[in-house]
Formats: structure tokens, sequence, C-alpha cells
């Protein structure tokens, strides 16, 4: 017979500082994957492999939108997987190798007809999108099975995204200078990005081993089955889960715009190709300092509170280029301070997505870790994917020629508004989705309701 324990019993159980560290090392790597996709990507395709920015940008947006409907069936098989070591770590161990390997063949530029080498980045960025939706989906419910403590939870983030930064910083240090000092430029990429791939699996074991999950998988008050019309039905009922998909979407469109044209605004506009790593760990720097110290800020104000007034100072923040936009000195100051403004909204947007789980069981009686995270990730992939799209369509427009030396006055006008304006687009309508969001006063009661009535399961 199975031994019961009460639910609020669960949450005494302390979490310990190897176990938070474990599960944020999860992102350092999927962190280096996504900065490899966001930014170096797009001008490995244009300026070494040879592939037309319009051809790059539509390959771009349909491997998106295709990955992005292929999040939901792999949210969908993560809330039914069961093994002696739960539903979502298993997930890092089986696609770590795979993950690693997909990442190795992105960067071989075969010497082939133009046909065939869009035939191949179509094919392995497919590859690389869903593997990564198969790591990264598992990794983010992750936290919701560990603790169902709203605060811990924010410390568990804090540990992600510090862990996600300091991977992206590692990697901007070393990659362009490591690139360069080959002579042959194709041979640079591949072996550079090789590295990482080979080094993927042994980081996501590290995490599958040192965490644990907790939390009751998902049942229905009266403990029956879930069928996947109920967990659809439910999650698009949850208004706040959808708040935060849109959110997301706005969120990646930012981020992606901005890390696609930096390689571009290092390059053409300030001159130096290897100043790509300067201007990511200038932004990234801030990130790491400053999440972190997030914990007491957010307890103390709440998590929507807390980002809303970061996020208002993102618009002046980006309209500092405009003073000139060829100057270093104010682009990164520039950047700088966007991602100051960004670090609360960034210590706080998992952890909010990760609440509209408990206020979806309060609420319909249905808890659906995967689902919610995979669904949540389509508003990323969809983001990302009209994001990469649009860098591609918009040097096609600027009629960028990613073989010349210099790009026409046009071409650099074009990169120089589209990296301003496009964020601030979205950083409004960033402001306007947090002034209706108002989980963080209903959490307290939610949890307390829950924890009065759900029991854990264990041997």
């Amino acid at each position: 017979m199975e031994n019961v324990k009460d639910y609020r019993a669960s949450l005494d159980e302390k979490i310990s500082v190897r176990e938070k560290f474990a599960y944020g090392m999860g992102d350092f790597w999927t962190s280096m994957v996504y900065t490899i996709m966001a930014t170096y990507l797009v001008i490995f395709y244009t300026d070494v492999a040879g592939i037309s920015a319009a051809a790059v940008g539509t390959i771009m947006l349909i491997v998106r939108l295709i990955d992005a409907v292929f999040d939901l069936s792999v949210g969908a098989l993560v809330d039914r997987t069961k093994t002696r070591w739960g539903k979502t770590r298993p997930w890092l161990l089986w696609a770590g190798i795979p993950f690693g390997l997909v990442l190795i063949l992105l960067f071989f530029s075969p010497s082939a007809s133009d046909a065939l080498k869009i035939t191949y980045a179509f094919v392995t960025y497919l590859l690389i999108n869903m593997i990564y939706s198969a790591v990264n989906i598992p990794y983010g419910a992750l936290n919701a099975l560990i603790t169902q403590d709203s605060y811990q939870r924010t410390l568990l983030n804090i540990f992600r995204m510090t862990s996600a930064y300091v991977g992206a910083v590692i990697l901007n240090l070393f990659a362009m200078p490591l690139i360069n000092s080959f002579e042959n430029e194709s041979m640079g990429w591949f072996l550079t990005f090789g590295l990482v791939g080979v080094l993927i699996p042994f980081g996501y074991l590290f995490t599958f081993k040192f965490t644990k999950e907790r939390v009751t998988p998902n049942v229905v008050k009266d403990g029956t089955k879930i069928s996947l019309k109920r967990e659809l039905n439910a999650l698009f009922h949850n208004k706040y889960w959808v708040i935060m998909v849109v959110m997301s979407l706005c969120v990646w469109i930012n981020s992606g715009i901005t890390n696609g044209l930096n390689a571009y605004m290092a390059k053409y506009v300030l001159g130096d190709s290897n100043l790509v790593g300067v201007i990511g760990n200038v932004g990234l720097i801030p990130l790491i300092i400053g999440v972190p110290l997030m914990g007491p800020v957010i307890k103390r104000f709440g998590k929507r509170n807390t980002s809303l007034i970061g996020v208002f100072l993102i618009i002046p923040a980006s309209l500092m280029i405009l003073i000139d936009p060829t100057s270093p000195a104010i682009l990164y100051t520039s950047v700088a301070l966007r991602s100051i403004a960004s670090v609360p909204l960034t210590a706080s947007m998992n952890p909010m997505l990760t609440d509209t789980i408990d206020y979806g069981e309060w609420k319909y009686g249905i808890r659906s870790e995967g689902l919610v995270f995979s669904a949540s990730s389509f508003g990323m992939k969809v983001g990302a994917g009209l994001s990469s799209a649009m860098v591609g369509w918009i040097l096609a427009f600027a009629h960028y020629d990613g073989t010349l030396a210099t790009q026409s006055a046009a071409t650099l006008d074009s990169i120089i508004n589209s990296y301003i304006w496009i964020p601030i687009v979205m950083t409004v309508l960033l402001v306007v989705l947090l002034f209706v969001y108002k989980l963080d006063k209903l959490q307290p009661e939610i949890v307390a309701e829950l924890n009065d009535v759900r029991k854990i399961r264990v041997d």
C-alpha cells in the first residue's frame, strides 16, 4: 500500500544550494545554444555559408512555426511521461547527446549549390530547434515539480538565469576571437561551436543527477485521468497563462531583433566584428549582477510590480542610441541601461509562468506542467522565428550584401532603426500586459487552498 503524506509537509523539504545550482546549470548550456542561434547563426549563413538574407529569414520563420506546433506535442508527452526518475528529468538525459550532435552539424558549411545549402540549413536548423524543445520544455517544467513555494521558485529561477547569462558571457568572450584565429574561416566556425556540442550532454547529465521532482503528477480533483482535450480547454481558459504567452512573444521578438542585429551593428556600424562579443556581454553583465539580487526585492514588492518599474525604463535607454549610433560608448551605455531595466522581468518571468500552473489547478482542477511550458514555448518560438525572419527580411529590403566589406547608408539606417524602434514597440506592449496581470495578489490564497486539499504520493 502506498504511503501518503500531506502536501504542505512537502514544502518543508529543504532545497539545497547544490540542487539550485544543478537546476540553474541546465540553462547554462541551453543559453549557450540560444545565443549561438540568435547572435551568430544569421551572420554565419549570410557571410560564411553564402545564403541570401531573404532565404535565411524565410528558413527561420518556417522552421520556428513548425517547431512551435511541435512544442505542444512535447508538452503533452512530458505530462504523460512516467519513469522512476520522474517525468521531466529523463528528457534531459535522453535529449542531451542528440542536442550536442546536431549543434556540431549546424555549423558545417557544405561546398554545394545554393539549393543544397538552403536545404541543409533548413534541415539542420529544424532538427536543432526540435531537440531544443525536447530539452527546454521539460527543463522549464522541472521548476514547478521541484517545489510549489512561489519564493523558492523565484530563487530557482535566479540560479537559472544567472547560469544562463554566465554561459552567454563566456560564449561571447571567446567565440569570435577563436573563430577569427583560424585561417580557414569556415573551419573556425565549425570547430568553435562543435566544442560546445561535445560538452552539452555532460552538462545536462549534471542537472539530471542532482535535482529531484517533489510535486504530485497532474490529476483532476476527482482523481480521474486527464484527456488532452480537457487539458487544452483548461489551458486556453487560463487568462494569466494567455497573458504570459503574449508577454513571452514580446520578450522574444525584442531579444531576437537585438541579438540578431548585434553582429551587424558591430561589423558594419561600429566597424569591428569582434565587438559583437563586447556588445553581448555589456548587456549580460548587468543581468549576472542584478538577477541574483532580486530575490528580496521581489519578495517585498511582488514579481509584477518590480517588473513593471524596470520595463518602463527600457524606452529612454533605447532612445539613447539616436544621439550617435556609430559611437561605441553610447551604444554600450544604451545596451547596459536596457539590460539593467530588464533585470526584474528577467528574474520574474519564469516564476510568473509557473504560478499559472497553480492557478489552472485551483481554477479548473487540472495541473499540466509540460503543456503549460510547451504552449508558452510556442510564444517564444513564434517570437524568435518572427524576429529572425524580420532580421533577414530587413537586411534583404535594405539591399544588404554579405560579400561587401562596407554597406550602403540606406542599409545601415535600416539596421540602426530596426535595432531601436522594434524593441521599443514590444516594450510598450509589455507595459500594458503587466498592468493587467493580477496573479501576484491571488497566489498566496491559491497556494493555501491547494495545500489543504492536495496530497503527494510517496513510496
